[in-house]
Protein backbone atom coordinates (compact mmCIF):
# COMPACT_ATOMS: atom_id res chain seq x y z
CA UNK A 1 0.00 0.00 0.00
CA UNK A 2 1.32 3.69 -0.97
CA UNK A 3 2.30 5.86 1.27
CA UNK A 4 -0.55 8.43 -0.14
CA UNK A 5 -2.99 5.90 0.25
CA UNK A 6 -2.34 5.82 3.99
CA UNK A 7 -2.53 9.03 4.07
CA UNK A 8 -5.63 9.70 2.38
CA UNK A 9 -7.34 7.13 4.38
CA UNK A 10 -6.23 8.33 7.82
CA UNK A 11 -7.74 11.99 6.76
CA UNK A 12 -10.85 10.09 5.49
CA UNK A 13 -11.05 8.65 8.95
CA UNK A 14 -10.00 11.67 10.77
CA UNK A 15 -13.16 13.71 9.06
CA UNK A 16 -15.94 10.85 8.91
CA UNK A 17 -15.55 10.03 12.92
CA UNK A 18 -14.99 14.08 13.60
CA UNK A 19 -18.39 14.29 11.54
CA UNK A 20 -20.45 11.46 13.25
CA UNK A 21 -19.42 12.53 16.36
CA UNK A 22 -20.32 15.94 16.04
CA UNK A 23 -23.56 14.97 14.99
CA UNK A 24 -23.88 12.76 18.29
CA UNK A 25 -22.31 15.16 20.93
CA UNK A 26 -25.19 17.77 19.17
CA UNK A 27 -28.01 15.50 19.39
CA UNK A 28 -27.42 14.87 23.39
CA UNK A 29 -26.62 18.70 24.23
CA UNK A 30 -29.03 19.99 22.06
CA UNK A 31 -32.21 19.86 24.97
CA UNK A 32 -29.60 21.42 27.14
CA UNK A 33 -28.53 23.93 24.96
CA UNK A 34 -32.49 25.00 24.28
CA UNK A 35 -33.01 25.40 27.92
CA UNK A 36 -29.82 27.06 29.00
CA UNK A 37 -28.23 28.55 25.83
CA UNK A 38 -31.29 30.66 24.25
CA UNK A 39 -30.02 32.85 22.12
CA UNK A 40 -33.35 35.70 21.75
CA UNK A 41 -33.01 38.29 18.03
CA UNK A 42 -32.37 41.53 18.75
CA UNK A 43 -32.03 44.85 16.90
CA UNK A 44 -28.23 43.16 15.48
CA UNK A 45 -29.46 39.80 14.90
CA UNK A 46 -29.72 37.94 11.49
CA UNK A 47 -32.42 35.19 13.14
CA UNK A 48 -35.70 36.60 13.77
CA UNK A 49 -36.38 33.57 17.01
CA UNK A 50 -34.84 32.52 19.97
CA UNK A 51 -32.41 29.53 18.36
CA UNK A 52 -30.29 27.33 20.93
CA UNK A 53 -26.60 28.11 20.58
CA UNK A 54 -23.66 26.26 21.75
CA UNK A 55 -23.31 23.72 18.94
CA UNK A 56 -19.54 24.84 18.94
CA UNK A 57 -19.58 22.26 22.11
CA UNK A 58 -19.67 19.28 19.67
CA UNK A 59 -18.05 20.65 17.01
CA UNK A 60 -14.73 21.57 19.12
CA UNK A 61 -15.14 18.72 21.38
CA UNK A 62 -15.29 16.36 18.41
CA UNK A 63 -12.57 17.89 16.38
CA UNK A 64 -9.82 17.96 19.73
CA UNK A 65 -10.79 14.23 20.36
CA UNK A 66 -10.50 12.54 16.99
CA UNK A 67 -7.69 14.48 16.27
CA UNK A 68 -5.98 13.45 19.69
CA UNK A 69 -6.55 9.84 19.19
CA UNK A 70 -5.27 9.56 15.93
CA UNK A 71 -2.06 11.37 16.89
CA UNK A 72 -2.24 9.34 19.39
CA UNK A 73 -2.44 6.03 17.58
CA UNK A 74 0.04 6.52 14.70
CA UNK A 75 2.63 7.71 17.41
CA UNK A 76 3.08 11.49 16.60
CA UNK A 77 4.71 13.01 19.37
CA UNK A 78 1.23 14.91 21.00
CA UNK A 79 3.27 17.84 23.05
CA UNK A 80 2.75 20.77 20.51
CA UNK A 81 -1.02 19.32 19.84
CA UNK A 82 -1.72 19.21 24.02
CA UNK A 83 -1.03 22.90 24.33
CA UNK A 84 -2.62 23.71 21.36
CA UNK A 85 -6.27 22.13 22.41
CA UNK A 86 -5.68 23.61 26.07
CA UNK A 87 -5.55 26.70 24.68
CA UNK A 88 -8.63 26.28 22.30
CA UNK A 89 -10.57 24.42 25.61
CA UNK A 90 -9.48 27.54 27.43
CA UNK A 91 -11.33 29.56 24.63
CA UNK A 92 -14.28 27.54 24.51
CA UNK A 93 -15.02 27.91 28.42
CA UNK A 94 -14.42 31.64 27.95
CA UNK A 95 -16.91 31.78 24.89
CA UNK A 96 -19.33 29.42 27.02
CA UNK A 97 -19.27 31.56 29.76
CA UNK A 98 -19.87 34.41 27.86
CA UNK A 99 -22.60 33.16 25.64
CA UNK A 100 -24.82 32.44 29.33
CA UNK A 101 -23.67 35.74 30.94
CA UNK A 102 -21.69 38.77 28.50
CA UNK A 103 -18.31 39.29 30.06
CA UNK A 104 -16.70 42.56 30.29
CA UNK A 105 -14.06 43.34 27.06
CA UNK A 106 -11.20 43.75 29.18
CA UNK A 107 -10.64 40.22 30.54
CA UNK A 108 -12.67 38.40 27.24
CA UNK A 109 -9.56 39.86 25.50
CA UNK A 110 -6.73 39.55 27.94
CA UNK A 111 -7.74 35.73 28.12
CA UNK A 112 -8.13 35.49 24.28
CA UNK A 113 -4.10 36.69 24.37
CA UNK A 114 -2.86 33.97 26.37
CA UNK A 115 -4.80 31.43 24.49
CA UNK A 116 -2.75 32.90 21.06
CA UNK A 117 0.45 33.22 23.12
CA UNK A 118 0.47 30.01 24.05
CA UNK A 119 0.06 28.75 20.31
CA UNK A 120 2.58 31.26 18.87
CA UNK A 121 5.31 30.07 21.68
CA UNK A 122 4.49 26.87 21.42
CA UNK A 123 4.65 26.73 17.66
CA UNK A 124 8.13 27.84 17.33
CA UNK A 125 7.53 29.61 13.80
CA UNK A 126 9.51 32.27 11.85
CA UNK A 127 7.49 33.78 8.79
CA UNK A 128 9.61 36.64 8.86
CA UNK A 129 12.94 37.21 7.33
CA UNK A 130 15.82 36.47 10.37
CA UNK A 131 17.09 39.89 10.96
CA UNK A 132 13.84 40.45 12.72
CA UNK A 133 14.28 40.15 16.23
CA UNK A 134 12.04 36.88 17.38
CA UNK A 135 10.50 38.76 20.31
CA UNK A 136 8.89 41.53 17.82
CA UNK A 137 8.03 38.59 14.90
CA UNK A 138 6.44 36.84 18.31
CA UNK A 139 4.55 40.00 19.33
CA UNK A 140 2.73 40.63 15.82
CA UNK A 141 2.07 37.51 15.29
CA UNK A 142 0.10 37.17 18.77
CA UNK A 143 -1.14 40.79 17.54
CA UNK A 144 -2.44 38.88 14.03
CA UNK A 145 -3.66 35.62 16.03
CA UNK A 146 -5.90 37.49 18.52
CA UNK A 147 -7.21 39.50 15.67
CA UNK A 148 -8.06 36.75 13.84
CA UNK A 149 -9.42 35.02 16.82
CA UNK A 150 -12.41 37.93 17.23
CA UNK A 151 -12.64 38.14 13.40
CA UNK A 152 -13.96 34.65 13.13
CA UNK A 153 -16.39 35.43 16.30
CA UNK A 154 -17.16 38.75 14.41
CA UNK A 155 -17.72 36.83 11.25
CA UNK A 156 -19.61 33.94 12.49
CA UNK A 157 -23.56 35.83 12.71
CA UNK A 158 -25.43 34.09 9.93
CA UNK A 159 -26.30 30.29 8.96
CA UNK A 160 -23.77 28.30 7.69
CA UNK A 161 -21.35 31.22 6.89
CA UNK A 162 -18.58 29.93 9.51
CA UNK A 163 -19.09 26.26 7.73
CA UNK A 164 -18.62 27.48 3.72
CA UNK A 165 -15.59 29.51 4.67
CA UNK A 166 -13.68 27.28 7.45
CA UNK A 167 -14.45 23.77 5.77
CA UNK A 168 -12.74 24.40 2.52
CA UNK A 169 -9.56 26.37 4.33
CA UNK A 170 -9.39 22.68 6.54
CA UNK A 171 -10.08 20.79 4.06
CA UNK A 172 -7.10 22.32 1.59
CA UNK A 173 -4.70 21.81 4.79
CA UNK A 174 -5.53 18.65 5.05
CA UNK A 175 -4.76 17.28 1.91
CA UNK A 176 -1.39 19.59 2.33
CA UNK A 177 -0.25 16.28 3.91
CA UNK A 178 0.08 14.31 0.52
CA UNK A 179 2.64 17.24 -0.25
CA UNK A 180 4.82 17.09 2.84
CA UNK A 181 2.72 19.54 4.83
CA UNK A 182 3.32 18.49 8.60
CA UNK A 183 1.30 15.75 9.71
CA UNK A 184 -0.46 17.32 13.00
CA UNK A 185 -2.07 20.57 11.53
CA UNK A 186 -3.39 18.42 8.70
CA UNK A 187 -5.13 15.95 11.35
CA UNK A 188 -6.42 18.36 12.91
CA UNK A 189 -7.73 20.07 10.18
CA UNK A 190 -9.39 17.11 8.78
CA UNK A 191 -11.01 16.34 11.97
CA UNK A 192 -12.05 20.28 11.90
CA UNK A 193 -13.77 19.93 8.68
CA UNK A 194 -15.55 16.78 9.62
CA UNK A 195 -16.76 18.42 13.09
CA UNK A 196 -18.24 21.61 11.22
CA UNK A 197 -19.59 18.97 8.66
CA UNK A 198 -21.41 16.97 11.13
CA UNK A 199 -22.55 20.72 12.57
CA UNK A 200 -23.92 21.75 9.66
CA UNK A 201 -27.37 19.72 8.90
CA UNK A 202 -28.37 21.98 11.82
CA UNK A 203 -26.75 25.07 11.12
CA UNK A 204 -28.30 24.99 7.58
CA UNK A 205 -30.66 27.92 6.86
CA UNK A 206 -32.84 28.65 8.67
CA UNK A 207 -30.68 27.25 11.47
CA UNK A 208 -31.80 25.31 14.13
CA UNK A 209 -28.61 25.78 16.24
CA UNK A 210 -25.77 28.42 16.65
CA UNK A 211 -21.97 27.77 17.04
CA UNK A 212 -22.21 30.14 19.65
CA UNK A 213 -18.67 31.96 21.13
CA UNK A 214 -17.92 28.88 22.44
CA UNK A 215 -16.87 27.09 19.15
CA UNK A 216 -16.18 30.41 16.50
CA UNK A 217 -12.98 31.52 19.27
CA UNK A 218 -11.67 28.20 19.71
CA UNK A 219 -12.46 27.72 15.52
CA UNK A 220 -10.48 30.77 15.05
CA UNK A 221 -7.59 29.15 17.00
CA UNK A 222 -7.11 26.07 15.97
CA UNK A 223 -7.37 27.51 12.08
CA UNK A 224 -5.12 30.35 12.63
CA UNK A 225 -2.51 27.99 14.16
CA UNK A 226 -3.11 25.97 11.00
CA UNK A 227 -2.28 28.57 9.10
CA UNK A 228 0.62 29.56 10.92
CA UNK A 229 2.38 26.28 10.27
CA UNK A 230 1.43 26.51 6.59
CA UNK A 231 2.91 30.14 6.38
CA UNK A 232 5.80 28.60 8.30
CA UNK A 233 6.99 26.36 5.56
CA UNK A 234 7.23 29.62 3.10
CA UNK A 235 3.83 30.04 2.16
CA UNK A 236 2.65 33.14 3.30
CA UNK A 237 0.69 33.77 0.68
CA UNK A 238 -1.14 30.77 0.45
CA UNK A 239 -2.09 31.24 4.44
CA UNK A 240 -3.51 34.48 3.42
CA UNK A 241 -5.13 33.83 0.25
CA UNK A 242 -7.08 30.72 1.87
CA UNK A 243 -9.12 33.12 4.57
CA UNK A 244 -9.03 36.42 2.55
CA UNK A 245 -12.80 37.00 2.61
CA UNK A 246 -12.82 36.49 6.63
CA UNK A 247 -9.76 38.87 6.40
CA UNK A 248 -11.11 42.01 4.41
CA UNK A 249 -14.52 41.92 5.58
CA UNK A 250 -13.66 41.89 9.20
CA UNK A 251 -10.81 44.33 8.77
CA UNK A 252 -12.65 46.82 6.18
CA UNK A 253 -15.34 46.93 8.92
CA UNK A 254 -13.56 47.73 11.60
CA UNK A 255 -11.53 50.59 10.30
CA UNK A 256 -14.84 52.36 9.10
CA UNK A 257 -16.42 51.88 12.51
CA UNK A 258 -13.11 53.27 14.14
CA UNK A 259 -13.31 56.10 11.27
CA UNK A 260 -16.54 56.51 12.72
CA UNK A 261 -15.84 56.78 16.55
CA UNK A 262 -17.89 54.17 17.24
CA UNK A 263 -17.22 51.30 20.05
CA UNK A 264 -15.27 48.81 17.94
CA UNK A 265 -16.20 46.19 20.92
CA UNK A 266 -20.11 46.67 20.76
CA UNK A 267 -22.47 44.37 18.33
CA UNK A 268 -23.43 45.78 15.34
CA UNK A 269 -24.85 44.92 12.04
CA UNK A 270 -21.53 47.17 9.84
CA UNK A 271 -20.41 43.70 8.08
CA UNK A 272 -20.60 42.92 4.71
CA UNK A 273 -22.61 39.83 4.92
CA UNK A 274 -24.96 41.59 7.06
CA UNK A 275 -25.03 44.04 4.89
CA UNK A 276 -25.87 41.41 2.15
CA UNK A 277 -28.78 40.00 4.09
CA UNK A 278 -30.29 44.09 4.42
CA UNK A 279 -29.61 44.31 0.50
CA UNK A 280 -32.25 41.83 -0.40
CA UNK A 281 -30.07 38.31 -0.50
CA UNK A 282 -31.02 35.52 2.00
CA UNK A 283 -28.78 33.32 4.10
CA UNK A 284 -28.08 30.86 1.72
CA UNK A 285 -27.03 32.65 -1.08
CA UNK A 286 -24.57 34.60 0.95
CA UNK A 287 -23.08 31.29 2.08
CA UNK A 288 -23.21 30.05 -1.78
CA UNK A 289 -21.49 33.13 -2.52
CA UNK A 290 -18.75 32.69 0.33
CA UNK A 291 -18.56 28.83 -0.56
CA UNK A 292 -17.25 29.74 -4.36
CA UNK A 293 -14.94 32.80 -3.37
CA UNK A 294 -13.44 30.59 -0.98
CA UNK A 295 -12.87 27.11 -3.65
CA UNK A 296 -11.30 30.37 -5.92
CA UNK A 297 -8.91 31.44 -3.43
CA UNK A 298 -7.93 28.07 -2.54
CA UNK A 299 -7.44 27.77 -6.77
CA UNK A 300 -5.41 30.97 -6.08
CA UNK A 301 -3.19 29.20 -3.00
CA UNK A 302 -2.40 26.32 -4.41
CA UNK A 303 -1.56 28.17 -7.41
CA UNK A 304 1.36 29.67 -5.00
CA UNK A 305 2.55 26.38 -4.06
CA UNK A 306 3.14 25.01 -7.60
CA UNK A 307 4.72 28.37 -8.66
CA UNK A 308 6.69 29.50 -6.04
CA UNK A 309 8.36 32.62 -8.06
CA UNK A 310 7.76 36.12 -6.77
CA UNK A 311 5.60 37.52 -9.50
CA UNK A 312 3.03 34.60 -9.08
CA UNK A 313 2.93 35.06 -5.54
CA UNK A 314 2.36 38.69 -6.15
CA UNK A 315 -0.46 37.98 -8.86
CA UNK A 316 -2.12 35.89 -6.60
CA UNK A 317 -2.64 38.07 -3.73
CA UNK A 318 -3.47 40.76 -5.73
CA UNK A 319 -6.52 38.39 -7.51
CA UNK A 320 -7.38 37.67 -4.62
CA UNK A 321 -7.56 40.87 -3.43
CA UNK A 322 -9.86 41.77 -6.65
CA UNK A 323 -12.21 39.26 -6.43
CA UNK A 324 -12.68 39.36 -2.66
CA UNK A 325 -13.43 43.40 -3.35
CA UNK A 326 -16.17 42.47 -6.07
CA UNK A 327 -18.00 39.78 -3.74
CA UNK A 328 -17.94 42.71 -1.12
CA UNK A 329 -18.92 45.23 -3.56
CA UNK A 330 -21.80 42.61 -4.55
CA UNK A 331 -23.24 42.00 -0.86
CA UNK A 332 -23.25 46.18 -0.65
CA UNK A 333 -25.32 47.03 -3.57
CA UNK A 334 -29.13 46.35 -2.84
CA UNK A 335 -30.89 43.63 -5.39
CA UNK A 336 -33.09 45.26 -7.59
CA UNK A 337 -36.78 43.91 -7.54
CA UNK A 338 -38.01 43.18 -10.43
CA UNK A 339 -41.34 44.32 -11.46
CA UNK A 340 -44.41 42.22 -11.55
CA UNK A 341 -45.98 43.11 -14.78
CA UNK A 342 -50.13 43.90 -14.43
CA UNK A 343 -52.00 42.49 -17.54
Amino acid sequence: MSLDVVVIAILSLSLTGAAFLSMGLIAVLKPLLVRYALARPNARSSHKVPTPQGGGIAVVGAALFVSGAVLATLGFSLSSFLFVAAAALGLALVGAIDDIRPLSAVPRLLLQVVAVATVVLVSRVRIFPEWMPLGLEQALLIFGGVWFVNLVNFMDGLDWITVTEMAPITAFIAVLWLLGFPPAPAIVAASLCGALLGFAPFNKPVARLFLGDVGSLPIGLLVGWMLLQLAGTGALAAALLLPLYYLMDATITLLRRLARREKVWEAHRSHFYQKATDNGFSALEVSAHVFGLNLALAGLAAMTLVWSSGAVQVAALVSGIVLVGLVLRRFSTPRQKIPLEVS
